[in-house]
């Protein structure tokens, strides 16, 4: 080829050769979260944004992970979970609630509550099915709910307390309703269901083919003397329900990402046809770890020993412009700043970024968590941390 046609040909770019993606998540970005933790990095912020701990497990713990991979369980496990690990749900659950949840066909170990719910959905969920989820809401629920050619359908909890509105709920449901999704206790706004909003649940679901998952990761941070009370105790829930529940938040371990699903048989048969090919099994050593953990049953103290850091928290922070809102259960505890003259006009994500940046101190806007950023000027803090991180944490925010 002659070296002037060569010098006129343009060279070809792989960019030019990447297919065009019709995204099935077009207005998904980056979540609230990382965005925060990064400007917390950057700017050497306390971080109280995102709800991990900044405090190590139990010793034992590791110690039983150690004992598991040097007594070779290191291959894959079965696809419902290790049977001891099975077990053990099962005998704690019937203690707690009430309900024998068979360990062969009922329940059903996952590799992380998001992975849990997202299956549960994958599961159920045709085109065009609706899917009523209560905002604010958890930021996996409407993605997965799209992903499976869902529909999302919204439900408020009423400001400033987040109780359901029943007759609202009621309205929404259509013969489209495929399932309802609740989370209890709450995230981001740490309450918790009390009976009578069960109960109302029961009886708009009845003599409906509607079901029903129940997001109950925070089950063991439930504070003042109240009980977690979970759909597993209400029987006319827990025969249509998917209850998925995490050891990494129950065992200060976010990153071993290992939860669990209970559901009736029939409806564990099908969850189980979606989780074999979504991650087909979850790590082994892991299992066995968890397994011989619960033997000790610590989870019986774990609502002591988050109100303990609730209460340290809110105690260091009296005397704050924050008007703070009730933590009930979760590990998060919730603050309004509207009445705040000089901040009364920042939206949430402006004053969290303005909290962060200036403060030093990063937390989640609430309004991340509603389809169309719906704007109370209230923000979230993560207590689940060391007493000197949150020592440090308050003392900025009484700067404000």
């Amino acid at each position: 080829m002659p070296a002037a046609m060569m010098r006129n040909k343009s060279p070809c770019r792989i960019a030019d050769m990447t297919p065009i993606i019709n995204s099935k998540l077009p207005n998904v970005g980056t979540t609230i979260f990382t965005t925060m933790s990064q400007l917390a990095q950057e700017h050497g912020a306390v971080n109280l944004g995102q709800g991990f701990p900044d405090f190590g497990c139990d010793p034992r713990l590791l110690e039983l992970m150690n004992d598991a991979m040097r007594a070779g369980w290191n291959q894959y496990p079965p696809m419902t979970g290790v049977p001891a690990l099975r077990e053990q749900i099962a005998g704690k659950v019937a203690e707690l609630y009430g309900r024998n949840y068979d360990v062969a066909s009922e329940i059903t170990v996952a590799a992380g509550a998001t992975q849990a719910i997202q299956t549960a959905l994958t599961a159920i969920v045709h085109p065009r099915d609706e899917v009523i989820i209560f905002e604010p809401v958890y930021d996996s629920y409407e993605p997965v709910i799209r992903m499976n050619g869902g529909v999302p359908v919204y439900a408020r909890l009423a400001f400033p307390d987040y109780r359901p509105d029943w007759t609202a709920v009621r309205a929404l449901v259509t013969p489209r309703t495929r399932a309802i999704m609740i989370n209890t206790p709450h995230n981001p706004t740490a309450t918790i269901w009390p009976r009578e909003d069960f109960a109302a649940l029961a009886d708009l679901l009845r003599d409906t083919n509607i079901m029903l998952i129940s997001d109950e990761v925070y089950e063991h941070m439930v504070y003042d003397g109240e009980k977690h009370l979970s759909v597993a105790s209400f029987p006319d829930l827990a025969e249509r329900a998917f209850v998925i529940s995490s050891f990494g938040k129950t065992y200060h371990v976010t990153g071993w990402k290992i939860a669990y699903c209970l559901a009736p048989a029939a409806l564990t048969a099908e969850f189980r046809k979606a989780h074999q090919f979504v991650v087909f099994t979850v790590h082994t050593p892991s299992q066995h770890a968890i397994a011989k953990y619960m033997e000790l049953g610590t989870y019986n103290a774990l609502s002591d020993f988050y109100q303990a850091k609730r209460d340290f928290f809110l105690q260091r922070v009296t005397g704050s412009r924050f008007k703070w809102q009730p933590s009930r259960g979760t590990y998060f505890a919730s603050a309004s700043y509207g009445h705040i003259e000089e901040f009364s006009a920042l939206s949430e994500n402006e004053f969290a970024k303005l909290m962060t940046t200036q403060f030093g101190v990063a937390c989640i806007p609430v309004s991340a968590f509603y389809h169309d950023a719906e704007d109370h000027r209230v923000v979230r803090f993560c207590f689940a941390k060391k007493e000197e991180t949150l020592e440090l944490a308050a003392e900025r925010i009484l700067k404000l």
